[in-house]
């Protein structure tokens, strides 16, 4: 009688229907109007800004996977999305080889040499954004409706900090919330509109790409800290404008949601989420970029926080007493 073998694969045993491709291809359309929104406000030169951007991303991985001879991967879209998340954190008048070069670090140095998507511990838009900020040109803002060059440098006169500069401070910043909330305020390209963010991120939860767990809980926790720990001010109003500002609701929906460096299970996800917010208060009283390197520091906790929440098995495990050799009830 013939033997038939039985292959078995690796856990988890799940088909569906979604793909890396329909996955990226869904990220990309929640991202869509925020980034419309940014080239309303700051002009042309916002789709030089995430051209550079992207095709840095889809380049190196490319190029990185030829030189390799590793099967290609730019069609799955990741690097295209890992490019647009990273061009929405810039402001406008960032000087273009910053999204290029950082675009290559992010690919290169964060996503491939650790095996490429699914197996890097840091996301690489945050840890690229972060490399970013040792340069002080990233950090000088444009006012909304300011005409910028398209390609060329832009003149450092009349560029502007943030609002959350002013925050650090103590300080309310002359803007309304109702315009921080639209988007008429200075900012990243994709950060400003907190209306379009979570317009986007409802979509990505009705398409269950993305849990409300980690998003809630890292800014609930936020706000719980920028109230209860107030910079000089205890108001409502403090909370808010800190909430608004600095790209906190983007991150908290589009980064810290990424499969491969967040949690899995229900209570770590929560967990992660909590403590991006913690780590971000306490980063920007502290004088620091506050919320991508704040997740940068909760990405290495992702697997410990799985471990640690992870539901035990049906039944228990016997253990055997060493005078009566019989098994513990």
């Amino acid at each position: 009688m013939e033997r038939k073998l039985l292959n078995v694969s690796h856990f988890p045993h799940i088909r569906h229907q979604d793909t890396t491709r329909s996955i990226m291809g869904d990220v990309i359309i929640a991202l869509v109007p925020s980034l419309i929104w940014g080239a309303y406000i700051f002009g042309v030169r916002v789709l030089s800004v995430v051209a550079v951007s992207v095709l840095s991303c889809v380049i190196s991985e490319a190029v990185f996977c030829l030189v390799l001879r590793k099967n290609q991967t730019v069609g799955d879209l990741s690097a295209v999305v890992t490019g647009i998340i990273l061009a929405c954190t810039f402001p406008a008048a960032v000087p273009l080889w910053i999204p290029a070069v950082s675009g290559v670090f992010a690919i290169v140095f964060v996503k491939q040499l650790f095996g490429g998507i699914g197996k890097n511990i840091l996301n690489p838009a945050a840890a690229a954004r972060v490399l970013a900020c040792l340069f002080p040109q990233t950090e000088r803002y444009s006012l909304p409706f300011e005409k910028l060059p398209v390609l060329a440098e832009v003149s450092p006169e009349g560029l502007v900090s943030e609002a959350i500069y002013d925050l650090k401070d103590g300080i309310i910043p002359p803007i309304s919330l109702f315009d921080m909330f639209i988007g008429n305020s200075v900012g990243g390209i994709g950060t400003v509109s907190c209306l379009l963010l979570v317009a986007g991120g409802l979509y990505l939860v009705v398409r269950k790409i993305i849990s409300v767990r980690i998003p809630l809980a890292f800014l609930l926790s936020a706000a719980a800290m920028f109230y209860l720990f107030p910079k000089n001010i205890m108001t409502e109003e403090y909370m808010i404008y800190h909430l608004l500002s600095g790209g906190l609701v983007f991150c908290s929906i589009f980064m810290a949601t990424d499969f491969s460096t967040s949690p899995m299970t229900g209570t770590s996800r929560i967990i992660f989420g909590a403590g991006c917010g913690v780590i971000t208060v306490f980063l920007r009283y502290m004088g620091f970029e506050g919320v991508y390197t704040a997740l940068i520091i909760m990405n290495l906790s992702a697997g410990l926080l799985d471990r640690i929440t992870l539901p035990r098995p049906f039944g228990k495990v016997l253990s055997r007493n060493k005078k009566t050799k019989q098994p513990e009830e």
